[in-house]
């Protein structure tokens, strides 16, 4: 007879070092400068990585539909071996951009999955075709920055190369120094040209993180001005948008009149691209600069809690309950107000004053928005008015100022009632024993006695 079998004892497993809290994550990005042929290359790297999205997407769907199988991401790994062996051309690129890719489609289904418990909108995941495709990733290793600058100045660049596995080096120009380890790097296609997008991780001591000023501001952001302050300053709306809405309108009209899969369409195309992007990034750029100030001279920023998914929804549609007929719900003029809303970008504004403020050891707080324009900074009285009243005129106190500042100033009164409401509630809370009309507070008695004194006699 055979000897029984024995467990192997398990190894054990080493503990893991705890994770340094102060780790943070920053994005670079560079812009390259590839030549022809490195052009072609990349673009059939992205073609390449496309397929296989839309394969490894196609084969989860099937699989699940068919047998009920859900497919993870390490059984997709796992055939990578094969995949190169029927197609030697997956040879051709690195391992790991294969990889990333299929992790890329396993997020997208962990997310799906996470909506659909949450109950909000599913949204399966897409098909990827080569215009919804732009970038490809090396998560760990495989490329390598070459001449890279000890120093830059302000306002300076500096030429270096970009070493890529399996593509060669490639055109780069620095603008700011990188300071932490590089963790991914990204190669993206916008529009006509390329950039590289370097994840790097630093260590950000906070108690070095000390703010010179003291002051609380209260910020009401707007349209008609981009934000006003309580103390009366103000930041112009520059509508970054409204200023090119014509161009990309005609950009738009030569596109669709140009036959699709042409040169003429593909370079309409580019022209198109090109303006969005001088958009976004002349967007990017006065966001960066305003939330620079706004942190640098106050060392708090109170903000409206504003719900923006909200304040951009479609108009209901009015019906006429006799007839049938829809009647007019102002839908055309709450398109306007809607691109303007997401021109301003306040969201985007309010996150990059959180992002600069850790660092700068400043404070964004956030309070409810509710009647912040209605209510008298003065005197507390509600003061109705509509959107078109621009001006402030309280008949109790007398008070006369700029509806916005007024808000301003009320969204800095609800922060500090706030903040008495927080000391309140860890205040200790202390005995105290009637002696006529008023109170005297007293020391808490032992817990002994305090549990004896609760205690009704007998009788």
């Amino acid at each position: 007879m055979s000897e029984p079998r024995t467990k192997k004892p398990r190894k054990e497993r080493k503990p893991r070092p705890p994770k340094n809290p102060n780790l943070r994550n920053k994005m670079y990005k560079y812009r390259l400068y590839p030549t022809q042929k490195q052009i072609g290359t990349l673009e059939w790297i992205l073609r390449r990585s496309k397929e296989l999205y839309n394969a490894s997407l196609e084969e989860r769907t099937a699989a699940y539909r068919m047998c009920g199988v859900s497919v993870s991401y390490q059984m997709q790994a796992d055939q990578l071996p094969e995949i190169k062996e029927e197609r030697p051309e997956y040879q051709e690129i690195y391992s790991q951009i294969l990889q990333d890719v299929l992790k890329r489609i396993d997020k997208a289904m962990q997310n799906f999955f996470r909506r659909v418990r949450e109950g909000g909108k599913p949204g399966y995941p897409r098909y990827k075709s080569n215009s919804r495709y732009h970038s490809f990733t090396y998560p760990q290793g495989g490329y390598e920055i070459i001449g890279k600058p000890e120093h830059l100045k302000k306002n300076e660049t500096k030429t270096c190369r970009l070493a890529l596995s399996k593509i060669g080096h490639i055109k780069m120009v620095m603008h700011r120094m990188i300071k932490g380890t590089i963790k991914t790097c990204t190669i993206k296609r916008d529009g006509d040209q390329w950039y590289a997008v370097l994840s790097v991780e630093y260590e950000f001591d906070p108690t070095m993180a000390f703010h010179p000023s003291t002051e609380a501001v209260g910020i009401d952001v707007g349209l008609k001005r981009y934000a006003v302050l309580s103390n009366g300053a103000v930041i112009d709306n520059p509508r970054i948008y409204r200023r090119t809405e014509q161009k990309i309108k005609e950009a738009q009209q030569k596109l669709h009149r140009r036959k699709r899969g042409s040169h003429r369409h593909k370079r309409a195309k580019n022209e198109l691209s090109r303006l969005y992007r001088k958009t976004r990034n002349r967007r990017h750029d006065f966001l960066h600069k305003a939330s620079r100030q706004l942190v640098n001279a106050y060392g708090t920023l109170v903000f409206e809690d504003l719900q923006i998914a909200n304040m951009v929804a479609r108009p209901k549609a009015k019906q006429d309950e006799e007839t049938g007929n829809y009647l007019p719900n102002g839908a055309a003029a709450k398109s306007g107000l809607n691109k303007s809303i997401l021109d301003a970008a306040w969201g985007t504004f309010t996150s990059l004053c959180v992002s600069k403020a850790e660092e700068a050891g400043c404070t964004v707080a956030k309070v409810p928005p509710h009647h912040t324009t209605q209510v008298c900074s003065g005197c507390g009285v509600i003061v109705p008015k509509d959107l078109s009243v621009r001006w402030h005129s309280c008949p109790e106190c007398g008070a006369e100022l700029d509806r916005d500042e007024n808000a301003a100033r009320n969204i800095l009164e609800k922060y500090h009632q706030q903040q008495i409401v927080v000391k309140k509630k860890r205040m200790p809370k202390k005995q105290r024993v009637s002696v006529g009309a008023g109170s005297v507070p007293q020391e808490p008695a032992p817990r002994g006695e305090r549990r004896a004194s609760c205690r009704s006699p007998r009788l």
